[in-house]
């Protein structure tokens, strides 16, 4: 090394330089004009485009907390792609994708969400933080740290551009990712019970499936006719497929399947994932067939979901963030969600300690709240990989999913309550007990699979058809007093107790022998009796009906 340079002071170090740290990093400078705030990054800038990370689809928490918590609306819709929303293609060795079960909108719901190319991103953002003021080295290793007592300072070691350097700091944030430098050193890494891998790859041009029909009913159905623009899912017994296209002009591919019924290890190269999907997914690999050579990079994770003991501690100021402390799994993009979550508690943790506040108090409760949540969507994945196979079963799913995350979880988040002591006290029982319905929700739904004749018609489910599917989307945005606020989560538990009781009815009117299902019984038994009963008279909530699964024309 050709020098070693004096011991610098941050009020803030960030070991990790991605997507988690340099957001955690603006929103903090966005608060505290006068914090010092160091950003350690392992890779040089600017990185790659296209060719970098997964993580590409945002959905509703992560893209509010991008344009508008941290102001880069202006960016996301000038140098990303406006996404049209999720869709789903029940294309098992089938290559005429007009003639299936299409899940998905017609138009584009109001809320936005963006396709994100992690390399334009990343770059863009570590030029923000460095012209607000931010302290960002690349290129860097850290070497060593250690974990400063109570009021003591953190100091990290770390090598970049051939210096050795040592800095002290309050509070010490881990955004490193999967390399958990925290995690690691304090042991806090935890398994959980969700069994699936991925391999993904990005091919340096965008997929079309118009391209793979000539009805023009078919690709006239969505308006404006940009399915190229969802995230699409080619789903499977045991599997999806992703589809997500770039602005640089790339498409990023991945396989994520249930081990017991795909192994990794049957598609952990290029040339192996090309094999599989010609088996199971025979359109799309003729059209990446003929595109080999434009493969710009390939990777798998063989388990890629996980758990954490602790996120924050008050007493010592440090802090996890990303996917440094944990992840659920890649379907329905919650990644940058808990990015989101995690950076406002975390900025919060850091104005309380400035204000001389109860930190640890704070820290644990924050922790409890985050943890749930990561519990309350564990469910959703958790032995369902399955009914990803299932065109009957599966769209209901996502409606209820989808109408869990709008309806609770997005609703806490827009409306600034997560942070706020008081009103999450108050939510405490409720919360708790939509969190047990969903998890019987998501068991009746493996329980209703199994009856399921899983008919596979042409047709589009139209989710923006659904009255009260595409208002909860639409009212995401509204400003909410106190009050306000307290209504709307008291309306969309009961919308989401009305929409469990629909399933059951649904479902056992199908296959009567469902109802005597423990998964039915148990369902049952945590929905308000008034609900069951009045179910008959007042209605269900509208769900797929026979007009939408008409295509236009």
């Amino acid at each position: 090394m050709s020098g070693t340079a004096t011991t610098q002071h941050y009020d803030v170090v960030i070991m990790g330089g991605g997507l988690a740290g340099l957001t955690l990093s603006l929103q903090l400078r966005q608060r505290f004009a006068d914090l010092s705030i160091l950003v350690i990054e392992r890779r040089a800038h600017p990185v790659p485009l296209a060719a970098h990370k997964v993580g590409e689809s945002s959905v509703e928490i992560a893209a509010h907390y991008f344009d508008s918590v941290l102001g880069l609306k202006s960016h996301l819709e000038s140098e990303q792609i406006r996404k049209f929303g999720f869709r789903f293609f029940f294309s098992e060795g089938r290559r005429d994708f007009d003639q299936v079960t299409e899940l998905g909108g017609s138009t584009v719901f109001p809320t936005q969400s963006y396709q994100i190319d992690r390399g334009i991103f990343e770059n863009r953002l570590a030029e923000m933080a460095q012209a607000a003021g931010v302290t960002f080295v690349d290129a860097a290793m850290i070497r060593r740290f250690d974990i400063g007592e109570k009021d003591t300072s953190h100091q990290v070691t770390y090598e970049a551009h051939g210096q050795t350097i040592s800095v002290t700091g309050r509070w010490l944030i881990d955004s490193s990712g999967r390399a958990g430098l925290i995690k690691r050193k304090l042991d806090l890494a935890q398994d959980n019970a969700h069994k699936a891998g991925a391999v993904w790859f990005r091919i340096g041009k965008h997929i079309n499936m118009h391209d793979w029909s000539q009805d023009q009913d078919w690709i006239n159905a969505c308006n404006p006719p940009d399915r190229w623009r969802s995230t699409s899912h080619l789903v499977g017994e045991g599997y999806w497929v992703w589809l997500i296209p770039l602005s640089s002009g790339s498409h990023s591919v991945g396989i994520v399947a249930d081990p017991a019924v795909h192994p990794v290890e049957k598609m952990n190269t290029f040339d192996k994932a090309m094999d599989w999907l010609q088996r199971y997914q025979p359109r799309l690999f003729e059209h990446l067939d003929g595109e080999r050579d434009k493969l710009q990079d390939f990777a798998f994770f063989k388990h890629f979901s996980y758990g954490c003991k602790q996120m924050y501690c008050g007493e010592r100021r440090w802090a996890l963030t990303g996917e440094a402390g944990l992840f659920l799994d890649p379907f329905y993009s919650p990644g940058g969600d808990f990015i989101a979550i995690g950076n406002t508690n975390i900025t919060e943790l850091i104005a309380h300690d400035r204000a001389n506040g109860p930190v640890v108090m704070v820290a644990d409760y924050f922790q409890k709240i985050y943890f749930s949540l990561y519990e309350s969507m564990l469910p959703v994945y958790q032995d369902q990989y399955r009914l990803f196979g299932d065109p009957e079963v599966l769209p209901h799913k996502v409606t209820w999913d989808y109408a869990y995350y709008w309806g609770v979880m997005c609703q806490l988040f827009f409306q600034n309550r997560l942070t706020d002591l008081i009103t999450m006290a108050r939510l405490q029982k409720r919360l708790a007990h939509m969190m047990q319905v969903n998890a019987a929700v998501q068991a009746f739904f493996r329980a209703w699979s199994q009856h399921s004749a899983r008919r596979n018609p042409a047709q589009l489910l139209d989710q923006t058809s659904i009255d009260w599917f595409a208002e909860l989307n639409r009212g995401l945005n509204d400003q909410l007093d106190d009050a306000q606020f307290m209504q709307r989560m008291d309306d969309n538990l009961v919308l989401l107790q009305h929409l469990a009781a629909a399933f059951i009815t649904r479902a056992c009117d199908e296959h009567p022998a469902l109802a005597d299902s423990q998964a039915c019984e148990d369902l049952r038994a945590l929905l308000d009796e008034a609900i069951l009963s009045a179910l008959p008279v007042m209605g269900a909530p509208t769900l797929f009906t026979n007009a939408a699964y008409a295509r236009a024309g």
